[in-house]
């Protein structure tokens, strides 16, 4: 089974990356972008906003995709991830939902941190670090 899922790249002023440290699968225990599902009759968009808030309590606004995966949750579901990178346009930096903790990070601080595999190789690649 394909679950379509959404998440929010977001940068602050000094080019830190906002990272959520994931408290369920897929990848629980790693720092990731935040995002999840999307819900019936919601954009990709709209879902990338949402879950930013739900999980940093901050309110993002979508500026363009800039990348899409597949990652495998179990035998028998992928998520098929749409990425979006996003500018805060309120809120305050709060852990929320399925976030145990959530913060802005640098490349030199995700050297040393339990990332969701490839997470620098994409933020690279598509001109976010």
């Amino acid at each position: 089974m394909k679950t379509l899922a959404a998440s929010a790249v977001v940068r602050d002023a000094e080019n830190k990356v906002l990272l959520v440290l994931r408290s369920r699968e897929p990848d629980a225990g790693c720092w990731s972008v935040p995002g999840g599902r999307v819900e019936l009759g919601e954009s990709l968009e709209d879902a990338a906003v949402r879950e930013a808030f739900e999980e940093t309590g901050l309110h993002v606004a979508v500026e363009r995709e800039v990348w899409s995966l597949d990652v495998s949750n179990g035998p028998d579901e992928t998520f098929e991830i749409h990425d979006f990178l996003a500018h805060v346009v309120g809120g305050d930096l709060v852990a929320g939902d399925d976030a145990a903790d959530v913060g802005w990070f640098g490349l030199q601080e995700m050297e040393d941190m339990p990332l969701t595999p490839d997470l620098v190789a994409y933020l690279t690649k598509h001109g976010v670090l």
